[in-house]
């Protein structure tokens, strides 16, 4: 599957960044920017292309038939909003029963330009004690993967103005809906 994903990106003219999240077996990844609907499918692809079984909290609503068994298979994870979890907890608990856990999060959290991220990724991170993976699509040098990785300090306001200005430099879809710092 990794060489069909790496000849479709070829074919296309899309590069994957050298960079990956070797050694290690759980992260938060952040990816952005987040314009448009296909980024998911090239995020997808990308981490096939890596090897890595990301996953994804996505509302239990989502997973009716036939759709939940395709949603599952491509990591995701349900989470029923009507009830008032805890989803820090969920996703901290995610880890400490997971071998390997790749939990993957647009913290912008819409389509459209949104300069006040959810922090919900963060405080996952800093509870769990895993890093934080940033990775990004660029559709402009039509390039995407793994940036770097940022292990949280506990000043939130900092290091996500630090994963702002990382991602910021890259062009979603839709520019103008990108990441402005």
């Amino acid at each position: 599957m990794q060489s069909l994903v790496r000849f479709i990106f070829k074919l296309i003219g899309w590069e994957i960044d050298k960079t990956s999240p070797e050694g290690l077996d759980k992260c938060v990844i952040v990816m952005g920017p987040h314009t448009s609907n296909w980024d998911f499918v090239l995020g997808k692809m990308a981490f096939i292309s890596y090897g890595v079984k990301a996953k994804y909290l996505i509302k239990k609503a989502a997973f009716f038939f036939p759709f939940g068994g395709i949603l599952k298979r491509m990591g995701g994870i349900p989470v029923d909003r009507s009830k008032k979890n805890n989803l820090t907890e969920l996703a901290v608990e995610l880890f400490n029963e997971s071998d390997e856990l790749f939990l993957v999060f647009t913290p912008e959290g819409t389509r459209s330009y949104n300069p006040n991220w959810k922090k919900g990724f963060y405080y996952i991170a800093l509870a769990a004690n895993v890093p934080i993976c940033i990775a990004y699509v660029d559709y402009k040098n039509k390039k995407g993967g793994f940036h770097s990785t940022i292990q949280p300090s506990g000043n939130v306001e900092e290091d996500i103005l630090k994963i702002k200005k990382i991602l910021s430099q890259f062009s979603g879809r839709y520019p103008e809906k990108g990441i402005d710092v």
